[in-house]
């Protein structure tokens, strides 16, 4: 302290002790400005997460607390902060605002050790960002840009700038099945190999997070990194560490530099605790899915649907938007060995109006698409194409929601949204038909949603539909990737009654064989050492229906290794690879995959029965 000036303390909620029931969610950083801790109760109010800092001298301190209230008018997110086991006056979460410092008053502290307690009031998504005492009484910035991000790393005593953590021949970003992948038959070539992940588990749709069967091409490497524990969780990681992969989990890149056309290093932020990473690379291959390097190196992209007469594909619109798909729910129920209650909802409601069908579970990891209970009249869904004309799909299976937003801004909204879906679902099925559905309640409801579709790169070329459903041959055929065109199609604005839903599902198996990506459209146009692999390589919205599932990521992963290696090795950009290698590589990448065509089929995957339309 100087003279009689209090310092200023800021207690970030993901650095508690302990986060008892609360779960860390840092999907949003990049919008909201940090993690947060989240009370993902499912109704039910989560245990307290406690934490102790130091107060560094007595006084009176004015004390604010970053939180949202997410639903506003109804404010389902409450909670309580409790400083030394005695609670403020204020209920947090319900003043109508988005993220927002919210005002607690002022309070007189001792010296010495302060216990925090955050109590969830509601168990329905409470969210807290932060904690502020403010000794000279001035409220923290409101604003999220550098100077708000330099302003928690200066009060939390961390380093200017990011700390070098080593140097690798390849930088894989996103780990993904696609990521994972990549890592693995990298290191495999004798290369170093880093992989960056924003998540705490790796697997990405594929993850205990979400839960999906990774279908495409079944090659080899797919079937090792996805097997799966007892516990349900991918074996990758153990796999990657043992082959010495450096795995760098919950680190978000947030900054890259480029020089020359080429990316010289990307910077990492931990989740916990804010350190910051500075990782060197001679090749970097993206396979975070959402195209997370293009913004940082200035590579080319492409984002929602192309006219059809841009690339003439007959499942293109008229005229060309930004409608792409959406992200998806995952979640299971159980029925309760005694009677369970649910609190009103009319909040959700308001999202799922009369909506009674609780069909599309997760089963378990590795399966999904399972039935679930409905109640009541319930609402009839789209006959959707599936298949040939004649064939109809009564789907019940996806809940989805963003497909006219930004993805990149939206992303809380749209998983908030489809919470609301889901809740109000529930509530209607129990109160439509109370007597068969008094124990039922939720077993498991995902925080973090299945990611759609983002922006794609721009390779040197960029792949079809017509290329696909013709098996053109191209001189870089380089892999085979299996998969139907399957196009989501949202309600426009306002039209759908419940837009938590598809409009339509155009379901087209094709010849049901598979078909080859060149290489081409594993590399960036731009960017000379930038590599990609998975949902966002090269190809149009149509083409990128078949293309985007994760066996067929996981084939791009092996082919962008390989490629990699070699411009190591020959010390060239994948370009010039292209133009002066290309029988070198076709022949790795063959050997790699053992498959080239011959292909592995995926498993089929909506396990329906097709009714006549």
């Amino acid at each position: 302290m100087i003279g009689n000036k209090l310092p200023n303390m800021l207690v970030e909620a993901e650095d508690f002790a302990d986060y008892g029931g609360w779960s860390l969610d840092s999907q949003f950083e990049t919008v909201m400005g940090s993690p947060y801790l989240l009370a993902h109760g499912l109704g039910n109010p989560v245990a307290d997460a406690t934490t102790t800092v130091e107060v560094g001298a007595s006084g009176e301190y004015a004390i604010f607390v970053r939180a949202k209230d997410w639903v506003p008018g109804h404010s389902p997110g409450r909670f309580n902060l409790f400083i030394n086991d005695l609670p403020l006056e204020r209920e947090f979460g319900a003043n109508g605002q988005d993220w927002n410092w919210e005002n607690a008053g002022k309070i007189h502290l001792q010296e010495g050790p302060l216990k925090l307690t955050l109590r969830d009031l509601t168990g329905f998504e409470g969210r807290c960002d932060a904690i502020y005492f403010s000794g000279d009484g001035i409220a923290p910035p409101s604003q999220i840009d550098s100077s708000s991000r330099e302003w928690r790393k200066t009060l939390r005593g961390l380093p200017v700038d990011p700390v070098d953590s080593g140097d690798y021949e390849i930088v894989v970003v996103g780990g993904g099945i696609s990521g994972c992948a990549a890592a693995l038959a990298a290191v495999r070539h004798g290369h170093s190999v880093a992989l960056i992940h924003d998540r705490p588990v790796l697997g990405g749709n594929a993850s205990t997070e979400i839960g999906l069967m990774p279908r495409g091409t079944q090659g080899a490497v797919l079937k090792e990194i996805s097997e799966r524990k007892d516990n349900g969780d991918l074996k990758a990681y153990d796999i990657l560490v043992e082959e010495g992969v450096a795995v760098f989990l919950e680190q978000r890149v947030f900054s890259a530099e480029t020089k020359n056309s080429k990316i010289t290093f990307v910077d990492t932020v931990s989740s916990k605790g804010g350190a910051e990473r500075r990782i060197f690379g001679d090749v970097f291959i993206d396979t975070s899915g959402v195209a997370v390097l293009a913004a940082f190196s200035g590579a080319e992209t492409m984002f929602g649907r192309e006219a059809r007469a841009e690339f003439n594909e007959g499942y293109a619109p008229e005229e060309s938007d930004d409608m792409h798909h959406g992200n998806t729910l995952f979640f299971r129920t159980k029925m309760a060995e005694e009677p369970v209650s649910f609190p009103d909802v009319p909040w959700a409601i308001e999202v799922s109006k009369d909506y009674a069908n609780l069909s599309g579970q997760l089963i378990r990891p590795g399966k999904e698409n399972g039935p679930g209970p409905r109640a009541g009249e319930n609402p009839d869904t789209p006959a959707f194409r599936f298949g040939g004309s004649n064939d109809a799909l009564p789907a019940t299976h996806f809940w989805e929601y963003g497909q006219w937003l930004d993805p990149y801004t939206s992303g809380e909204l749209v998983r908030d949204y489809l919470m609301r879906a889901l809740y109000g679902t529930l509530s209607n099925v129990k109160n439509m038909d109370k007597q068969a559905y008094a124990n039922l309640e939720f077993d498991w409801m995902a925080f973090v949603a299945a990611q759609g579709e983002f922006k794609r790169y721009k390779g040197d070329y960029i792949l079809t539909e017509n290329d696909i459903t013709t098996h053109r041959h191209f001189d870089d055929d380089l892999i085979g990737n299996d998969g139907s065109f399957c196009i989501h199609c949202a309600y426009p604005e306002g039209e759908g009654k419940y837009d938590f839903r598809l409009k339509d599902w155009i379901w087209d198996n094709r010849d049901g064989q598979s078909y080859t990506i060149p290489f081409r459209c594993l590399y960036s146009c731009n960017v000379d050492n930038l590599l990609m692999a998975g949902k966002h390589i090269s190809v149009t919205h149509v083409a990128a229906s078949a293309t985007k599932l994760m066996g067929n990521g996981a084939q791009h992963g092996v082919a962008t290794a390989a490629a990699a290696h070699l411009c190591l090795t020959l010390e060239k950009s994948p370009k010039r690879l292209y133009q002066e290698n290309l029988t070198d590589l076709k022949a790795l990448v063959k050997a790699e995959t053992s498959c080239d065509h011959d292909l592995e089929h995926s498993p089929p995957i909506p396990q329906f029965t097709p009714v006549p339309s």
